[in-house]
């Protein structure tokens, strides 16, 4: 089933299933560039498997920026001119056309659905800009880290882990840093026992509810 229908009324599910019958699934490998013209007649994509990011590179081949990251039941819009899709491993996603997308606003109980899950990648997008506002880069890396605990992390024993694959690269290229900046903040925050690493993936050693009260103004 398609992650956008999940908990939805059955008789629900089954007509928007049909909606998106004609919706392809685009298998996604792990660190390779999925340019726009992959996704030229989705209008919308949501994340079935994996992870995925869009990075943005001004100009090709300079230092990129991830300007958003999704995991599964997220809702996003296909890659700008200016932007690649890239998966975090094997992911996979499903192409929404424009005409899939009307038909599927015209159901409302998935209206609703659709309307909450861009609610939820917008204000995704707000905060991700706001973790640049803080000059120490150590308070960048710690407040992303955070962000992905609360979106995509599960509850541990001793923490929030965050199970997909998180480079040193990557992660400055979250928060607009250096690669040696974040390995010099990742230090840090391990040394003061804030997060703990376990080969590509972390764990936040953070009561789960000091994640959720990160969100809050």
């Amino acid at each position: 089933m398609n992650r956008l229908l999940e908990g939805l009324p059955p008789s629900d599910q089954e007509r928007a299933a049909r909606l998106l019958a004609g919706s392809p699934a685009i298998e996604i490998d792990g660190g390779v560039p999925y340019f726009p013209r992959t996704f030229a007649d989705a209008a919308l994509l949501v994340v079935e498997d994996g992870f995925v990011v869009l990075r943005a590179t001004f100009p090709p081949l300079a230092r990129s920026v991830v300007t958003f990251d999704a995991g599964p039941g997220a809702i996003f819009l296909p890659p700008g001119s200016d932007e690649v899709l890239c998966g975090l491993g094997k992911s996979r996603a499903t192409a929404i056309s424009a005409a899939a997308r009307d038909q599927l606003l015209a159901v409302p109980v998935v209206a609703q659905r659709i309307v909450e899950q861009l609610s939820l990648a917008l204000g995704q997008r707000q905060e991700s800009i706001a973790n640049f506002a803080p000059p120490r880069h150590i308070e960048r890396v710690r407040r992303k880290l955070l962000q992905l605990g609360r979106g995509y992390g599960r509850v541990v024993r001793d923490g929030i882990r965050i199970d997909f694959p998180i480079s040193h690269a990557l992660l400055a290229e979250m928060i607009g840093s250096s690669r040696e900046t974040v390995t010099r903040a990742l230090d840090e925050l391990q040394r003061t026992g804030f997060v703990a690493r376990v080969g590509s993936t972390y764990r936040l050693l953070v009561p789960p509810q000091a994640v959720l009260a990160a969100a809050q103004p």
